[in-house]
């Protein structure tokens, strides 16, 4: 077994990072997820209706969080052109059942052509939900970001945004010191134009991810907690909570490892293991475009850079739905996060 040093230095290679789930997993088997896949009657696991199409739109962020998988920062400089936007246009126009348009990164809003983007869908797609996962604190980070909130509105664009709780300590000790204060900020100037507002149809999502080592508790019931604690405490309201579980890559990888806090965790993820979060998870409804035009399973096998396995279609320029539709997904074992408890996706608990 490697030393803990070499298990860090191998996290900038995404092979050594699976191999290392693989290595130092519980039951010591190869795969252990596809075993758990096969026990229940869904390996090889397959897509159902394509409905929404993740894009990854560069790593560049102002904020530097510990839980991060995507390992995005302000140092980054992986960023997708126009001409890679236009093709994922392409496919938006085409793809029929496709029904909502997933905008990531980093900050999706620090690509220059984030707005020609976001407007150029819409233009072309008019009744197309369009999701975009705002940090928050992007909209105080500078001036050209300080309207946001109405470009947001006038597009009809959901906001979905991260906080991981109701209070300074706990948030700025997963994202950085100050940023609380700033997410309450650019929250309240989301409810000023009418997002979370019940009647509105501006809906404004928040995302919790646990700070260690542990599973999310009842979505229901931290949704009823943030709605309480925010509207008391700040005045701040909003649509929907979304617990997420934190996946065994990138930063939260290195935190695991670090905190010698893996093993467990894994066999918690493990020990938890539910058959219905498996059968709804994301990745069976959603495409993952990589920056860089790549397409992926979901935005976790991305970061892992575990394309799709289709060999004639990784890449938007190499488009086909039948393939795609078609394809076996890739599978790997921190797949157990999507899977553990009540499940995990970009959307919330699935099961």
């Amino acid at each position: 077994m490697k030393s803990l040093k070499a298990q860090l230095h191998s996290l900038a290679d995404p092979e050594e990072e699976l191999a290392l789930l693989e290595e130092r997993h519980p039951g010591g088997q190869k795969n252990n997820f596809q075993s758990h896949l096969e026990g229940i009657g869904l390996f090889p696991l397959q897509p159902t209706t394509l409905e929404i199409f993740q894009i990854n739109l560069g790593k560049m962020c102002n904020q530097v969080c510990k839980h991060c998988h995507v390992d995005a920062g302000p140092d980054r400089k992986e960023i997708m052109t126009r001409e890679t936007m236009k093709s994922c246009l392409d496919v938006i126009q085409n793809e029929p059942f496709l029904n909502c348009v997933d905008l990531t990164g980093g900050a999706p809003e620090m690509n220059p052509d984030f707005r020609w983007f976001v407007e150029s869908i819409r233009s072309i797609r008019p009744d197309i939900k369009i999701i975009v996962r705002c940090n928050l604190t992007i909209i105080l980070a500078n001036p050209k970001f300080h309207d946001l909130p109405e470009f947001f509105k006038r597009n009809t664009i959901e906001v979905v945004s991260s906080l991981p709780y109701f209070t300074a300590m706990k948030t700025d000790a997963q994202r950085g010191d100050g940023v609380f204060e700033k997410s309450i900020r650019a929250l309240r100037l989301l409810n000023e134009v009418g997002y979370g507002i019940e009647g509105s149809e501006l809906v404004l999502n928040l995302v919790y991810n646990p700070s260690g080592a542990f599973l999310p508790g009842s979505q229901s019931e931290l949704e009823a907690e943030f709605k309480k604690k925010l509207k008391e405490r700040f005045d701040i309201v909003f649509n929907s909570l979304f617990t997420i579980t934190n996946i065994p890559i990138s930063r939260f990888l290195e935190y695991l490892l670090r905190s010698d806090n893996f093993e467990n965790y894994m066999e918690k993820l493990l020990s938890v293991f539910n058959p219905s979060a498996a059968a709804g998870v994301m990745c069976r409804n959603t495409i993952s475009i990589g920056w860089d035009g790549y397409i992926y399973d979901c935005d976790f096998n991305q970061m892992l850079d575990m394309k799709v396995n289709t060999p004639n279609s990784i890449h938007l320029s190499e488009w086909d739905s039948s393939a795609l539709s078609n394809r076996s997904i890739q599978i790997n074992n921190h797949c157990f996060g999507c899977t553990a408890g009540a499940g995990s996706s970009c959307g919330g608990a699935t099961a």
